[in-house]
């Protein structure tokens, strides 16, 4: 079944120009209409085609998301909930037009509660912003994906990144939020105390939903120490299997590893080709250690040990500070780099995650595919908690090329689900993956989460067209 099979949302021309009025008188200036700034609320980071919002907003607070949400609910007309637009699937698209609802000047750091180590943030907030403010009270915020995106969107997504194997995911270090649901109220999903029993756990019934239970207004955060001393370094390997076998034993061997990323060789050279790393051209393992002094010595020593076991090295490392930064600045400018690889093509960036002890086996087999479909496709992941992407570049004008890559992508995603993993560790559903939801939840699975759907947004105006499929008449 193809792709726009699959996100038809049938438009409400009607109650859109009710919706547009309404708006405009409303906000003015702060809400437009103009095909390019629609167009730049809609697009992908992929090669998924835009389609366009009718109108977006930009709310100051969360009495004006409710004021929104209750006109739009009234005429049953879509809501996007948008934040940084880095979406790798296709969840800011707007398959049934509506308004999109800009969160960027929500971006106020409401609390931050040092002796608790816990903030409460706007959704507009990017990490970087946090990160930033908080860099004099001793603590960091902790979760890194690629982009300099919202901590809305973030938690929307489930998102994580590379310091997910020490620190976890958005669904871990989310503490509490509040979000605007179909009704207009404004509710809350708990407090700032670190466990609860109360109820269910409405606060990762939201993390994760993709804008399509309600609209995050803002969300308390657990926070971390910004440790004492910090090491971290590259050690290159014979093949990428044996890379992979470092990180299964590196992590069986509970040796405490704060960032273990995996690149093979290609996505090597494209490093080297934008960011001007000076490593080898070979698979490579970029790790970091945190602790004190003498721990990240000892855990960078283990790790060269093992890493001599599988055939790796030399591990070289540091603890300068500006040579790690410079080493995980090439990381997340990985799209980037890739691009550099076939200047001109567009990138499908994908994602899966396994247990580790299947890591290696899925690897393999997944640069197999990569041989034999004659795709450009270089390996990347977050390799100790077994999550790993490929991007695959492509002339979307070439529709023998989307198919290849399409056809790779099932492959991957089957591969990984039949592995007992998942066909996204962090990218989330949106619209490209909507057809390989049911194949790993079932589809008695996903009825739950229709039905948690229909009884929160009765009318589907939260992001429409997003996580699983229409059903078909």
């Amino acid at each position: 079944m193809a792709l726009s099979d699959l996100n038809i949302v049938e438009r409400n021309d009607t109650g859109i120009a009710a919706v547009l009025g309404i708006l405009k008188q409303r906000f003015g200036e702060r809400f437009q209409t103009g095909q390019a700034i629609r167009e730049q609320h809609a697009h992908t980071t992929t090669y998924i085609p835009t389609q366009a919002p009718d109108g977006v907003a930009f709310p100051d607070n969360a009495a004006e998301v409710q004021e929104i949400v209750r006109a739009c609910a009234e005429y049953r007309v879509p809501l996007i909930a948008f934040g940084a637009g880095t979406s790798l699937e296709g969840a800011v698209n707007a398959p049934g037009g509506g308004i999109s609802v800009d969160t960027s000047r929500m971006n106020r750091i409401v609390e931050v509660n040092p002796q608790d180590l816990d903030c409460t943030v706007e959704p507009g907030v990017t990490r970087h912003q946090l990160n930033d403010y908080l860099r004099d009270t001793g603590l960091f915020f902790p979760i890194d994906p690629g982009a300099n995106a919202t901590l809305g969107g973030m938690a929307s997504t489930r998102a994580s990144g590379t310091n997910a194997v020490r620190y976890g995911t958005m669904r871990d270090n989310v503490l509490s939020l509040e979000a605007v649901v179909a009704n207009g109220n404004l509710i809350t999903t708990g407090k700032r105390a670190r466990k609860s029993s109360a109820g269910y756990d409405l606060t990762r019934l939201f993390v994760g939903a993709e804008g399509t239970l309600g609209i995050i207004t803002s969300l308390t955060l657990k926070l971390a120490g910004i440790p004492q001393a910090i090491s971290g370094g590259v050690c290159p390997f014979p093949t990428l299997e044996q890379a992979s076998e470092a990180v299964i034993s590196t992590i069986q061997m509970g040796i405490p590893v704060a960032r273990i990323e995996l690149v093979n060789a290609l996505q090597m050279r494209a490093f080297k080709n934008y960011s001007k790393l000076d490593y080898p051209e070979s698979p490579c393992l970029f790790v970091e250690f945190h602790g004190s002094d003498a721990s990240v010595a000892e855990q960078a020593e283990s790790f060269g040990d093992i890493a001599a076991e599988f055939g790796g090295g030399p591990f070289i490392w540091t603890s300068v500070a500006e040579e790690r930064a410079k080493l995980w600045k090439a990381r997340h400018d990985a799209y980037w780099a890739t691009l550099t690889l076939r200047p001109g093509a567009r990138g499908l960036s994908t994602d899966v995650c396994v247990p580790i002890s299947r890591l290696a086996e899925c690897i393999a087999e997944t640069e197999g595919d990569i041989a034999e479909l004659g795709l450009i496709a270089p390996i990347v992941g977050h390799a100790g908690d077994g999550n790993f992407h490929t991007m695959i570049l492509m002339d979307t004008n070439d529709p023998k090329e989307i198919e290849l890559a399409e056809e790779f992508c099932a492959r991957l995603n089957a591969r990984a689900q039949r592995m007992d993993g998942t066909c996204t560790g962090e990218h989330g559903i949106g619209q490209g993956k909507i057809g390989f939801i049911e194949g790993e939840l079932g589809s008695e699975g996903v009825d739950v989460m229709r039905s948690i759907k229909a009884a929160l947004d009765p009318d589907n105006i939260f992001n429409p067209g997003k996580i699983w499929p229409r059903r078909l008449p």
